[in-house]
C-alpha cells in the first residue's frame, strides 16, 4: 500500500524527499507522520482561505529549509518534525493579521524561528509538541498589535448560522484555524486514513469538551465554532492507543485542555495550541509519577 510506503511517503524515490518532508510535516500538525493526511490537510486549509493555504505552504517550506541548511538530524527533518510549528504559525499570522508584505515577512520569519524552538527541545529529548509556533505566534502578535495596529484584520460580526450538532466536526477544523465543516470533516479523514483509532478518538474528545463546556458558562457560539473542541481533539490523539491507559490518558489530559481553554477564554487571551501542550505534559507527569509510585509499591 502507498500508504505504509517509506514510512508514510506520499511520492518514493529520494527526488522527492523534499515534497514528503513538507508534506509528513503538515501531517504532524495532528501528529501524523503520514504525507497523504498532510496533503489532505493543506487541501483541507486552501479550501478554506487561498491566503492561509499560501501562508501554509511558504511557512512549511521555510521551516524545513532552515532545518536542511542548519544540518538538523535528517532522520527528524524527513519525519516532519520541522515543518508543523511553522506551517501553524504562517496560517495563525494569517488569521489574525492582513497579508500585506510586513506580515508576509514575519511568516517566513516566524517559520524559521519556530524550527529553531523545535530543535532546542528536540536536541533535549523534551516533547514540547506545538509550543515552538505558541511561542512565535504570541511574541509576533504582541509585537504587530501594539506595533503596527493596523495591520489587524477587522473583528468579524457574529455569524449566526451555526450547527451546533457539528462543533466536533469544527473542532478538528479549528486545530488548522478552518471554521468551515468541510475542512474539518477533511481533517478527520485524512486523519482516519493514517490512523482510524486516532481519528475516533479525536472525534470522542472533540465531543467530550464540547458537551462539558455547556456547563461552564461558555458562550454557544464558541462552543459551535469548535473553539472549546480542537485543543481536545490534539489531546486525545495524541494518548490513543487500545489500551486502559491510552483512554484514561486522553480523558484526563482533554479534562485539562477544557479547564485551560476555558480560563484563557474567560480572560480574552489567545489560547491558540497551548491548552493542548500543558494538558498534555501535566498528563504525561502524572503518567510518571503514577509508574513510579506503583513500581515502588510493588517491591
Amino acid at each position: 500500500m502507498i500508504l505504509k510506503h517509506q514510512a508514510g511517503n506520499l511520492i518514493p524515490g529520494e527526488n522527492f524527499s523534499f515534497i514528503n518532508r513538507i508534506l509528513k510535516g503538515f501531517g504532524q500538525i495532528m501528529l501524523q507522520e503520514n504525507a497523504l493526511t498532510g496533503l489532505l490537510f493543506l487541501a483541507g486549509i486552501f479550501l478554506g482561505s487561498l491566503t492561509m493555504g499560501v501562508a501554509a505552504l511558504l511557512a512549511a517550506v521555510s521551516g524545513t529549509v532552515t532545518a536542511i541548511v542548519l544540518k538538523y538530524d535528517r532522520e527528524n527533518t524527513d519525519k516532519g518534525l520541522y515543518g508543523f510549528s511553522a506551517s501553524l504559525t504562517g496560517v495563525a499570522l494569517m488569521l489574525f493579521f492582513k497579508p500585506a508584505p510586513a506580515v508576509w515577512l514575519f511568516v517566513i520569519c516566524g517559520s524559521v524561528m519556530a524550527a529553531m524552538i523545535q530543535h532546542f527541545f528536540i536536541k533535549r529529548n523534551m516533547a514540547v509538541y506545538t509550543l515552538p509556533f505558541v511561542l512565535v505566534t504570541w511574541l509576533i502578535y504582541l509585537f504587530l498589535r501594539y506595533g503596527f495596529p493596523g495591520l489587524l484584520v477587522p473583528a468579524a460580526s457574529a455569524d449566526p448560522v451555526y450547527s451546533h450538532f457539528l462543533f466536533p466536526l469544527r473542532g478538528f477544523g479549528q486545530v488548522i484555524f478552518q471554521e468551515k465543516v468541510f475542512s474539518g470533516l477533511l481533517f478527520f479523514t485524512a486523519v482516519f486514513i493514517s490512523s482510524p483509532l486516532a481519528a475516533v478518538y479525536g472525534l470522542a474528545g472533540a465531543l467530550l469538551s464540547g458537551i462539558l463546556s455547556q456547563y461552564l458558562a461558555v458562550e454557544p457560539e464558541s462552543i459551535s465554532r469548535g473553539l472549546l473542541s480542537f485543543n481536545a481533539v490534539l489531546c486525545a490523539i495524541l494518548f490513543s492507543g487500545n489500551q486502559f491507559r491510552n483512554a484514561a490518558g486522553a480523558l484526563v489530559s482533554v479534562l485539562l485542555s477544557l479547564i485551560i481553554s476555558v480560563t484563557m477564554l474567560r480572560y480574552n487571551l489567545i489560547q491558540l495550541t497551548f491548552p493542548f501542550v500543558a494538558a498534555s505534559v501535566i498528563t504525561l507527569f502524572i503518567g510518571k509519577v503514577y509508574q513510579t509510585v506503583r513500581s515502588g509499591s510493588n517491591r
